[in-house]
């Protein structure tokens, strides 16, 4: 139950300050997005209880949904509506969550742990890529007045928080590859 409560405390914490004012309208929405699949979405799944291990989606169906989720929000046209409609907003960071939860929820019940860190790294690199993509871009990805200078940090935000998360959690999965017991056959 611990975990629960601090992935809500995470996740008010997204809403409550007024990051745009901070960091740009785009940088925010990169926070929030990164925030909720690399930090909120794996809290929730650790607060799991075990015997709902078998409702877990397959780790690799999860990351290959999410990659579809992630990246069609990033363009240019559902993006530019996610910020003129608060509803659309709200569909989108809900969607992120709920792909993030899968794809570590999945990760986490694997039977295999390598299966898990296999979800987690292909999610480490469409995740990467599209960062690199919005980083080195010349041009904003839409015409909302979002300077290049924001979607440059937000993609920076993406880099710094979610390539990490991803390949620690991967790495923790399959170093567990190397403390199980080693089957002998009789």
């Amino acid at each position: 139950m611990a975990w629960a409560g601090i992935a809500a405390a995470l996740a008010a914490m997204l809403w409550a300050l007024p990051w745009n004012a901070w960091i740009g309208e785009f940088a925010t929405h990169m926070l929030r997005h990164i925030a909720l699949v690399a930090i909120v979405a794996p809290v929730l799944a650790l607060a799991m209880p075990e015997r709902w291990r078998g409702f877990a989606p397959p780790v690799l169906a999860g990351a290959v949904v999410e990659f579809f989720v992630v990246w069609g929000w990033h363009l240019p046209g559902p993006y530019l509506a996610s910020t003129e409609a608060g509803w659309i907003e709200a569909a989108q960071y809900l969607s992120f969550l709920i792909v993030g939860l899968a794809v570590w929820w999945g990760a986490f019940a694997a039977e295999s742990p390598l299966v898990g860190a296999a979800g987690l790294f292909l999610t480490s690199m469409h995740m990467t890529l599209l960062g690199a993509i919005l980083i080195f871009a010349g041009r904003t990805i839409c015409d909302n007045g979002m300077t290049l200078a924001d979607q440059h940090l937000g993609a920076m935000i993406m880099l710094a928080v979610g390539t990490p998360a991803y390949l620690l959690g991967g790495l923790v999965l399959a170093s567990r590859v190397l403390s199980l017991p080693e089957e002998r056959s009789t």
